[in-house]
């Protein structure tokens, strides 16, 4: 049985987000790409060009695995605006063939990018959403 959706159909096809972590009472916020899956969300640490050896966001989630992401659409029409955060747990895990299948179909980068071995997995505990398109 899958799992239900976690986002909105809009916002789960979005191409970027931005993930918050925090340690020593330091935020961090970087774009990230993801996907949602196994009823989770997750964000794969791929093979794309870093800044060092060791993501500070992976760092940050082993010591406060406390994070936020936010998912936002921006239109020139300021009518159209909209975003949804999701608050969660963080953990890095293992990519399995079903996320890492699902990160191929969203990205098709992924076809030239190697896609890693592991992922950041947020389980979703919270979700606000603001748009300020009228409600259907």
């Amino acid at each position: 049985m899958r799992a239900p959706p976690i986002f909105p159909s809009w916002a789960a096809r979005l191409p970027v987000a931005r993930l918050a972590t925090v340690t020593g009472g330091q935020p961090h916020l970087v774009p990230v790409v993801f996907c949602e899956c196994e009823g989770a969300v997750f964000i794969p640490i791929d093979g794309k060009p870093k800044s060092g050896r060791r993501l500070r966001r992976v760092t940050n989630i082993e010591a406060n695995p406390a994070v936020s992401l936010l998912i936002d659409e921006y239109e020139d029409d300021w009518s159209r605006l909209r975003w949804l955060r999701a608050d969660g747990t963080a953990t890095v895990v293992g990519l399995s063939p079903t996320v890492a299948r699902q990160l191929r179909e969203k990205y098709p980068q992924y076809e030239t990018t190697a896609i890693g071995d592991t992922a950041i997995r947020i389980q979703v505990a919270h979700t606000q959403a603001w748009s300020a398109l009228p409600r259907p």
